[in-house]
Formats: C-alpha cells, sequence, structure tokens
C-alpha cells in the first residue's frame, strides 16, 4: 500500500498576502480558494511538478505563523531556483554546495523557511531520497 503525501499546513498570518507570495514571486499553483465560514478559508498551492500541495493555515493548526522550519523541494538546478526567486523579489541565500546537493534557501512573509535541493549526480535512481542528511538554515 502506497502512502503518499498529499497536504502540508503553512501557518501564516495574512491569507492573501502568503498566497500572493507563494503564487506571484515563488511560482505555486493557485489550485483552490474556497473560504468555508468567516473563521476558515482553504487555500491549496502546489509547487510546479509536485504531487504534494500546501495549504495556507491561520486556523486549520495550533502551529504558530512562521513555526514551520525546513520544508525542502527537490529542483532540477538550484543556480536557476535562485534566480527565478531573486528575480521575483524573493530573498534567497547563495547555492550551498554540500556532498549530498546544492541548496537554496528562503522564508516567506512569516519566517515559514524552505530550502531548496538539487540532487547529486550520484541519487539519480534514488528516488529523490539520498542516505545524507539535509542541512537546515
Amino acid at each position: 500500500m502506497d502512502w503518499k503525501i498529499e497536504l502540508i499546513p503553512v501557518p501564516v498570518t495574512d491569507i492573501d498576502r502568503a498566497k500572493a507570495f507563494y503564487v506571484d514571486q515563488v511560482g505555486f499553483h493557485d489550485d483552490h480558494d474556497h473560504t468555508v465560514s468567516d473563521e476558515l478559508r482553504f487555500v491549496q498551492l502546489t509547487p510546479p511538478g509536485s504531487a504534494c500541495s500546501i495549504v495556507l493555515d491561520k486556523t486549520l493548526t495550533d502551529m504558530p505563523a512562521g513555526s514551520l522550519r525546513g520544508l525542502q523541494i527537490v529542483v532540477g538546478s538550484a543556480d536557476e531556483a535562485r534566480r527565478h526567486l531573486l528575480a521575483n523579489g524573493v530573498d534567497a541565500s547563495e547555492v550551498d554546495d554540500q556532498p549530498w546537493g546544492r541548496f537554496v534557501f528562503f522564508a516567506d512573509p512569516d519566517g515559514n523557511t524552505w530550502s531548496l535541493q538539487e540532487l547529486p549526480e550520484w541519487s539519480a535512481g534514488a528516488g529523490g531520497s539520498g542516505e545524507n542528511p539535509t542541512p537546515l538554515p
């Protein structure tokens, strides 16, 4: 039986600001935006090419806004991903070269942190999961 991660809540203070950041600056797809009630708005966004999405969270969990650390996305090129982020006004780190990949780090307006990893050549065919740990900013 497969177990697939489908949705990760990202705690934010302002749904509209977070949605604009992830869609307009980072480049996520705007999948779903539905107001359930005055207290609950469900906004689901997906990174390009990903099978897993995020949901912007003000009331779904008890995580404080900005408390999510080290969410990781695999990209084809750390350099291209960094250029894309910088061109869209996202403060992105320099590329960090490690034996287990090349990394770029950034944070959303609330301080939730992300890691973009370009996998090393030795991981080809490993399904994206290397045996070495990923550094967190």
